[in-house]
């Protein structure tokens, strides 16, 4: 038969083990390991930018760290989504889809695209980021990444600052 003092020994040891396996199980969850040998989550690549600026030739996609604006920059032309608005969403004349979701920028000057169908989808992981404060030149055209949203213009100041509160036809 066990005694009172053999009892709580056990208890304790006990004790002692669960909290143990508790806290390993807290750190495993918080450091966001999975199985051994699995690879972590992935961090989403950075456009790259040399200094303040990166000037290019070539067409450039990029979204802002928030995921929900997302653009494509090309000598031709800039074409932003945005995934989620608050804003009104804008007439667009002749468009029986959805509106406010998709802005062009090219040589007509700036648009609201007429969407049929969803409204995009935040930008995912494999997008590449455009840090705050970045910019992006491709061609005429360039596109400055901030907190309060993205800034796209031409070489004559025509563009548009689109945020998820409201947009701002430029100049």
């Amino acid at each position: 038969m066990a005694t009172q003092r053999t009892v709580r020994t056990w208890m304790a040891v006990d004790a002692v083990l669960v909290t143990v396996l508790l806290v390993l199980l807290v750190v495993r969850l918080v450091s966001g390991g999975g199985s051994p040998g699995e690879a972590g989550p992935t961090p989403s690549p950075t456009v790259q930018v040399q200094g303040p600026t990166a000037s290019s030739s070539q067409p450039v996609s990029f979204r802002l760290p928030s995921g929900n604006i997302a653009c494509s920059v090309a000598p031709s032309g800039v074409t932003c989504t945005i995934a989620n608005i608050a804003y009104p969403p804008p007439v667009v004349p002749g468009c029986d889809g959805d509106t406010g979701h998709v802005l062009l920028l090219n040589g007509d000057g700036f648009a609201f695209d007429c969407v049929n169908g969803p409204a995009p989808a935040v930008a995912g992981d494999d997008v590449p980021v455009l840090e705050y404060g970045s910019t992006v030149t491709s061609g005429p055209y360039t596109c400055s990444s901030a907190t309060n949203g993205v800034t796209c213009t031409d070489d004559e100041g025509v563009g548009f600052t689109l945020a998820r509160a409201a947009w701002q036809e430029l100049p």
